[in-house]
């Protein structure tokens, strides 16, 4: 159930005619009362002698009664009261006593108070009702209205539970404005899948992905389409910007104009320019201009390793510092999906929308710890798109498999702090990116699944005993896993390289947690070849030069140790 407090005005009349007319696009369908501050007001809906004149002269009264001067200049409280689109048809009597505890909690009309503010509250719909109220008590004092949105909140969540509806996760005020009902009927009118408002907000975002200026940013955005219009100070300096899409007319035909800020609170120009600065602060090139451009593979290598390093950042909860790698995982998403193949796009792109609402809180990120995390999707960025097949394909997929621990830390890291939305966001998002996992590692876990099912069996039966002295309560699991076969792999490479592979599965496993991998060894191949700096694709590579390596090497022999990744399965004839 989702309450909204509208702003206030100064027409009684006015919203009276909006909540009994046929709404903008007809969509308004028998328009009645279910309740009033008095059981005899006369419904204009249903009783063909009222008025909405008459309603709006008993709302008044209490208004009209006082001194000219004394009388508010905004009297006219709105509230619209939905419910979730999964939750049943509600009877007109139970809209009514979700109304009556909607006014007494937020201050309109506090029960057992006789001289409360007179209200009525209209039904139009199957699935919402409005409330308005006049803000003079019938004493003639002003009603007590403090915190009158998270009241309204708080009771929604009683409703949810005494009437068996959908649980909603109270807002904290920090995420993005919902279109409006006049933008989603335009977007339908228009034959759009989404707002303008919407649209927009997906665009600036990706547009500030690793952006480092001004000039930058508004670059990218008149790049990306969008129609642009700034605002300057006499010295010259950017004050602020807005956005408005080439299609998108008011009835004059005039393009519908967004300031950053009313398409999320972190992209209003002050908030973008707390990133920058960071950056310059770290001696960043001022410019906006880009590195020497790295490959799609390397890009998609270093994002693993920022979010490697980010994960244990957020898991430790530092506060404004996990927030500020918590936001920038945002611009990474979203460069990953920008720069992403066919066969993972879709999902890389729902999972970077669900995770902005997880982006922001009110503990405000910490900028300038995060630069690694924001070169890292600069680099996305300015790398180009993957191929989706051999090295490419294979570091998108670890690049994504250490994404969904950053954004699953994140989960916790919300939870831990209280914010019921952003954590709810951060798991779906977390949903994404593991089919996302599934498209993108396909291709490369076949390939080093072939290559250990050829390995032969005195070097499996050894790596077999080596897991299992190893990670002894997780030996059985790995070795009963399709994935067996690809990490037995990675292990003969980590060996060739002159690493210990021991070594480098204690630490793949003691740093990240493992319980919400589908298969450990899928999350401990990646985490290998990420430690040991191997090649993350190895679908041309020929097994023999490592058999013959290992196979010359002592059984126990001692290797120089590094870092690693992680994969898995088993064959039944080496246990």
């Amino acid at each position: 159930m989702i309450p909204r407090v509208h702003k206030r005005g100064s027409r009684t009349i006015g919203l009276l005619a909006y909540l009994y007319g046929p709404g903008t696009h007809e969509e308004h369908t028998d328009p009645h009362l279910v309740a009033a501050w008095d059981g005899f007001v006369p419904d204009p809906g249903r009783d063909p002698q009222a008025t909405l004149k008459q309603l709006q002269q008993l709302l008044d009264q209490p208004v009209d009664a006082l001194a000219a001067s004394r009388r508010p200049a905004k009297h006219v409280w709105h509230l619209s009261v939905r419910a979730a689109p999964e939750d049943p048809v509600l009877t007109d009597e139970q809209w009514a006593q979700i109304a009556r505890r909607m006014v007494a909690a937020t201050g309109i009309a506090p029960a057992d108070d006789d001289a409360g503010c007179r209200w009525a509250a209209v039904r139009h719909a199957d699935d919402h009702i409005h409330i308005i109220a006049t803000l003079v008590r019938e004493d003639g004092r002003k009603p007590r209205l403090h915190n009158d949105a998270k009241r309204s909140q708080a009771e929604a969540r009683l409703v949810e539970a005494e009437y068996g509806l959908k649980q909603l996760n109270t807002g904290d005020g920090t995420a993005a404005q919902r279109p409006t009902s006049a933008e989603r009927h335009k977007a339908q009118r228009q034959g759009r899948a989404r707002t303008a408002r919407e649209e927009l907000r997906e665009t600036v975002r990706q547009a500030v992905t690793g952006a480092r200026s001004e000039a930058e940013l508004l670059g990218r955005l008149a790049a990306a389409g969008l129609l642009i219009r700034t605002r300057a100070a006499p010295s010259g300096d950017l004050l602020g910007y807005k956005v408005a899409l080439p299609d998108d007319r008011n009835k004059d035909g005039e393009p519908v104009f967004y300031p950053g800020a009313r398409l999320a609170p972190d992209l209003s120009l002050p908030r973008i320019r707390e990133r920058w600065s960071a950056d310059h602060s770290a001696q960043t090139p001022p410019t906006g201009a880009p590195r020497a451009a790295s490959s799609p593979s390397a890009a998609r290598r270093q994002t693993a390793s920022a979010t490697w390093a980010a994960i244990t950042i957020i898991e430790q909860g530092r506060g404004a510092v996990a927030a500020a790698y918590i936001a920038s995982a945002g611009e990474v998403l979203d460069a990953l999906a920008k720069t992403s193949a066919a066969h993972t796009r879709r999902d890389l792109r729902a999972a970077a929308a669900a995770y902005e609402r997880a982006s922001r809180s009110h503990i405000r990120a910490e900028r300038g710890h995060d630069r690694a995390l924001r070169q890292a999707a600069r680099d996305l960025v300015h790398g180009g798109p993957a191929l989706g097949r051999g090295e490419d394909g294979a570091t998108t997929a670890m690049a994504i498999d250490m994404l969904f621990f950053l954004v699953t830390a994140a989960v916790h890291w919300h939870a831990k702090n209280g914010h019921a939305q952003q954590a709810a966001a951060a798991l779906q998002a977390a949903e994404h990116l593991r089919s996302a996992y599934r498209a993108a590692a396909a291709q490369p876990l076949t390939a080093l699944y072939q290559r250990g099912r050829r390995l032969n069996r005195p070097l499996l039966q050894r790596q077999t005993a080596m897991l299992r002295g190893t990670l002894p309560e997780l030996a059985e699991k790995i070795l009963a896993e399709p994935g067996w076969y690809a990490l037995a792999t990675t292990i003969a490479d980590a060996e060739a390289a002159g690493h210990d592979p021991a070594t480098l599965l204690s630490d793949a496993v003691e740093r990240r947690e493992l319980d919400t991998a589908d298969s450990v060894s899928d999350v401990l191949v990646w985490r290998l070849r990420h430690l040991a700096d191997l090649p993350a694709d190895t679908s041309g590579a020929s097994e023999h030069g490592t058999v013959e390596k290992l196979s010359a090497m002592r059984p126990g022999a001692s290797h120089p140790t590094s870092p690693g990744r992680h994969r898995g399965e088993e064959a039944g004839n080496t246990r």
